[in-house]
């Protein structure tokens, strides 16, 4: 049997594979809503076979979004719609996922297609942003307003009402956004992170936020359900956040209830030199999984399925997560379990696209 096509068990949820749909902003949304593009885009995921299909980043309160036109979850009203899509990706088999997030001094963003990597004013359609510190992002960029204590305090309580949403809407799995240069990576990192006080300077201090957010989110998110974390396994710059201090949060993240470190990198600083290839980021999943004995997830430039079971079978990771692969071909996972040898059942209503050889049983005949 491949080992991609092996069921993983979270806690009491049981992924039918190690295929993961990767937080995807679609820009998309009205008002935070979620509508039929994100029913689609989804549901199509699902209907390919992979085993848990996420969200993109669900912003957790209006001021968090990167953009305007991104999902959010700061509502009840938010629930409705969200639910049926859980529904449907449950119906095709897979398990349904959420991503909260907070996008702190790089909200406030035109979509990607306009071209244009500035903070939006209040003028243009934009928002207020904040962050750790009195710090832009990048030249052009709006400087953020430093978060108050009292004001990370409502930050924390946000996440904890998205969690109790997403349960309420049916999620089986929630992950928290500590990655990318967004709000909770910008606590982690020295290069966003200038404070004085007890969430500034030290490791433990600067690593308080995660922290808090995960503990107060497991007072809510049940027991039996699993929790994901998405960490920048390093800023790619001297001096910045490094897979060192990744080691270390996510021994920390282990011990209070977190199942799975999903391990990407980069993001804090635009003009980092990332060396791009191949999972170039899969030796943080392995290092981290290695040293803490915590499951992880690789993203990034994992394309091929004998690739991404390579990744498993060697023990690099736990779980493959793909992003411009699915974009480009949803019904990646099919494709993959035939070139791996691997007899997976096709949706009833697509056998016309399955190969010859294909036995009539896997076809719903």
């Amino acid at each position: 049997m491949s080992h991609l096509f092996e069921p993983l068990a979270l806690r009491s949820v049981t992924l039918p594979n190690r295929i993961a749909v990767s937080p995807m902003c679609q820009y998309s949304s009205v008002d935070g809503f979620a509508n039929d593009w994100h029913l689609v885009h989804l549901g199509s995921r699902a209907a390919g076979g992979a085993g848990l299909v996420m969200t993109e980043a669900t912003a957790v309160t209006p001021q968090g979004r990167i953009s305007a036109r991104d999902l959010g979850i700061w509502s009840d009203a938010h629930v409705e719609f969200l639910e049926r899509i859980v529904l449907f990706v449950a119906q095709r088999g897979s398990v349904a996922g959420i991503q909260l997030a907070h996008a702190g001094r790089k909200a406030s963003t035109p979509p990607p297609w306009e071209n244009r990597s500035v903070t939006l004013t209040e003028a243009d359609g934009g928002w207020p942003i904040v962050a750790p510190s009195a710090v832009p992002f990048d030249e052009g960029c709006i400087v953020p307003s430093a978060l108050s204590e009292a004001e990370i305090d409502t930050v924390v309580a946000a996440f904890v009402q998205a969690a109790r949403r997403s349960l309420q809407a049916g999620f089986r799995v929630v992950e928290i956004h500590a990655a990318h240069g967004y709000l909770l990576h910008q606590f982690l990192s020295p290069l966003s992170n200038r404070r004085t006080d007890r969430y500034g300077g030290s490791f433990e201090n600067r690593t308080r936020l995660v922290r808090d957010v995960v503990s107060a989110v497991r007072t809510v998110w049940p027991e039996n359900l699993p929790l994901l974390v998405r960490i920048s396994a390093t800023d790619w710059v001297d001096g910045g956040w490094d897979p060192e201090q990744s080691v270390e949060l996510a021994r920390q993240l282990l011990a209070l209830g977190v199942d799975l470190i999903d391990c990407s990198s980069g993001g804090s600083d635009p003009h980092a030199r990332i060396p791009l290839g191949p999972g170039y980021q899969t030796r943080f999943a392995e290092q981290i999984r290695r040293e803490t004995g915590v499951k992880t997830g690789a993203v990034g430039l994992i394309t091929a399925p004998a690739q991404a079971d390579h990744i498993v079978r060697s023990g690099q990771a736990d779980l493959v997560l793909l992003a411009r692969e699915l974009l480009r071909d949803p019904y990646w996972p099919l494709r993959a379990a035939r070139e791996l040898g691997q007899l997976t059942p096709w949706p009833a209503q697509y056998v016309r696209a399955a190969p010859a050889n294909t036995p009539a049983y896997l076809l719903g005949q």
